[in-house]
């Protein structure tokens, strides 16, 4: 299975994400694509098999990959203060992929409905999902 996350910004929900699927499933081929290259880095220092950075990367990568794990602001366009261009939120809706999308309300993108949980709690959410 090839599990894609993407992240921006600083790169640490992205590290987290990498690090409990290398945990939880050592197996697994993960691809990791920042909106930046500290983002990258941050995920590539965490274990990733593969890094790449930016938006071209991100729309190669989302056609390859069986799963995509992020925030849900990779669904949409110009948030991550403008770190997610129109044609990334795109590519990642459109992937053939399933998506887990954590619930991360910031950058005026509110989920309503979504649990007050620490970013470690929805990173471990996310990771369970995937084993299913």
């Amino acid at each position: 299975m090839k599990v894609l996350i993407i992240d921006g910004q600083g790169g640490g929900l992205g590290r987290q994400l990498v690090s409990a699927v290398k945990e939880k499933c050592p197996e697994t081929e993960v691809l990791a694509v920042g909106t930046n290259s500290t983002a990258t880095g941050a995920m590539l220092r965490a274990g990733a098999d593969q890094a790449a950075t930016g938006e071209n990367a991100v729309l190669v990568a989302c056609r390859k990959a069986d799963v995509i794990i992020g925030p849900v602001g990779i669904v949409i366009a110009d948030s991550m203060l403008g770190e997610i261009t129109p044609a990334m939120a795109v590519a990642v809706g459109q992937s053939r992929a399933r998506r887990i999308l954590l619930p991360v309300n910031q950058c005026d993108n509110i989920v309503v409905g979504a649990a007050d949980l620490s970013m470690a709690d929805k990173v471990r959410e996310a990771v369970e999902l995937l084993g299913r």
